[in-house]
């Protein structure tokens, strides 16, 4: 707009100006007009520099704003990275520390595993030799009342670790100690101790064949005799002393030759070497029974009693208090059943053992 003006200024006047009696006013007017177009022209530019220096300002101000804004922002950029550092630091330190506790807790696992590994292993030891135990118990010396003992025992020390892989051998467990409870059962110990005390008397008893009768009591014994004949000298060839003296000798023939009733027929004659080993053979009958009664085996427990019994009535004396208290005893043994079957504990037994061995292959891993 400016330069427009400046264009109309400069412009030259046209040639009818130059007659200065006609066309006056007309040059007052373009003046006029020039000059309140230079006035609005001026007024316009004022009304721009002073928009201008308005806008300069606010942009001044803005910039000022966004300068500090960008200061702001870049403190707190600046801020937020040194906690994003710090956190980094903070997150490398906590997971160090997850690593170490990470490996701790892999070997306290492990060190537990061990522990508690080594523990079945014992426990599943200890539980085994009971069984065991139990089992030989019952095999060799068929006392129920000591596998019963034993079996107990081993479920009271399962039962006290509180774990469920042990469960199915605490079932064997309960049914083998249901099984023994119900079975019938001989006093093994009593039947033991009495064929013992006819061991032991054996060597004592008297054969049939070395029986004595019994002395017949004399009217008159010797003693008084001599003790009469001293205090009576005078009197011996008186009627009283040769009765006396008859009586005398028919007592001693009479010892002499002896008649008596023996119950068996043929008392068995035999030389001290032979009454040596009928003892010894008794002897062996009634071991060979004592085996059998352990056993359980009821047949030979009885033939071995029988025969150790017809032993007895054929060769020893049975008026003899001993030997009527021996024949007494076997005849109670040999009337006694021990040929019951007591259960078996294989099965428990082979649970055990192979709870241990899988224990073990775990462990060796």
């Amino acid at each position: 707009m400016e330069q427009d003006n400046n264009a109309l200024l400069t412009q030259p006047l046209p040639a009818a100006a130059s007659n200065k009696s006609g066309i006056r006013p007309l040059g007052w007017v373009m003046v006029f007009i020039l000059v309140i177009l230079l006035l609005i022209v001026i007024a316009q530019w004022l009304d721009s520099r002073r928009q201008i220096s308005h806008i300069q300002q606010e942009l001044a101000r803005r910039l000022a704003s966004a300068d500090q804004i960008v200061k702001d922002a870049r403190l707190q950029a600046k801020q937020t990275q040194d906690e994003t550092l710090t956190l980094q630091a903070k997150v490398v330190l906590l997971e160090e520390r997850l690593a170490e506790i990470k490996s701790q807790s892999v070997a306290l696992q492990s060190m537990y595993e061990e522990l508690s590994s080594s523990s079945d292993q014992r426990l599943l030891a200890e539980v085994e030799q009971a069984v065991t135990l139990a089992a030989q118990q019952l095999q060799f010396a068929g006392n129920v009342e000591t596998a019963l003992i034993a079996l107990e025992n081993a479920d009271a020390r399962l039962a006290h670790e509180l774990q469920p892989q042990f469960m199915p051998i605490r079932r064997l467990l309960a049914r083998d100690i249901e099984r023994l409870k119900a079975s019938p059962g001989a006093d093994i110990a009593s039947l033991s101790l009495k064929m013992e005390t006819v061991v032991a008397v054996i060597d004592t008893l008297p054969l049939a064949f070395e029986q004595r009768p019994k002395r017949a009591k004399l009217s008159r014994s010797p003693t008084t005799l001599n003790a009469s004949a001293v205090s009576n000298v005078p009197s011996m060839l008186s009627r009283a002393y040769w009765q006396t003296l008859a009586a005398d000798v028919w007592q001693e023939m009479h010892q002499l030759i002896r008649i008596e009733r023996i119950e068996q027929r043929d008392p068995a004659l035999l030389a001290p070497e032979q009454s040596f080993f009928l003892r010894e053979n008794l002897k062996l009958r009634l071991l060979n029974a004592r085996l059998a009664l352990l056993q359980r085996d009821g047949k030979t427990f009885r033939e071995e009693s029988m025969q150790a019994q017809l032993l007895l009535e054929r060769y020893f004396d049975l008026r003899a208090p001993a030997v009527a208290a021996a024949r007494k005893t076997l005849a109670a043994l040999a009337s006694t059943d021990v040929g019951f079957n007591l259960p078996s504990l294989n099965e428990t037994l082979t649970a055990v053992r192979q709870r241990k061995a899988s224990r073990e292959r775990v462990s060796s891993r």
